[in-house]
């Protein structure tokens, strides 16, 4: 297994935090990873993207991600600002913040996943300065549209990355997306 992710967000939203927790969760599960971030503007609220590799065998290769397998997407009104499609290969799987009913143009081959964290994040109270907090229900909802780690893998992460109650309402984050992430498209 060889798989390549690129998380798309706004700054302040989590995609480099989401991309990292990523990786611990494979390096738990005895597989080799990396992530890093790449930033343009940075501001709180510009585009950002982070990237994680995932691979049962050691990664040589260290340069940013052109085309990925699996594209996460923080925000869906990024698509009015960056190619997420073209972000991603063709057989790929693009997993987004969006109402179930959310529909976008697709490269030939690519799937869609659907998840509302900004409605779990509402739920659970999850805010950082004003913001909704959706990297953690974003992970749940990647692990369900494709299983590159478990999810317990991804909850353990969480909340050693965030001990206590902020690390448990994080989990829990993730727990419901999973659970409500549906194949839009």
């Amino acid at each position: 297994m060889y798989v390549e992710i690129v998380f798309h967000g706004r700054g302040g939203q989590g995609g480099v935090t989401a991309a990292n927790i990523l990786a611990g969760a494979a390096v738990r599960e005895g597989k080799w990873s990396q992530s890093f971030p790449h930033f343009g503007a940075e501001r709180r609220g510009a585009p950002v993207r982070a990237y994680a590799r995932i691979s049962d065998k050691p990664i040589l290769r260290h340069s940013q991600i052109k085309t990925a397998d699996i594209a996460v997407v923080l925000d869906h009104e990024l698509f009015d600002l960056v190619d997420i499609p073209g972000s991603v290969k063709d057989n790929g799987v693009i997993v987004v913040n969006a109402p179930r009913d959310f529909s976008v143009d697709l490269k030939e081959g690519q799937s869609l996943f659907c998840v509302n964290a900004m409605e779990i994040a509402r739920e659970l109270k999850l805010f950082v300065a004003g913001w909704p907090v959706v990297n953690t229900s974003m992970l749940g909802a990647l692990v369900k549209a494709s299983p590159v780690v478990s999810l317990d893998s991804i909850l353990a992460e969480i909340k050693s990355y965030w001990p206590g109650k902020p690390g448990e309402l994080n989990a829990e984050a993730a727990k419901r997306a999973y659970e409500n992430t549906v194949r839009c498209i």
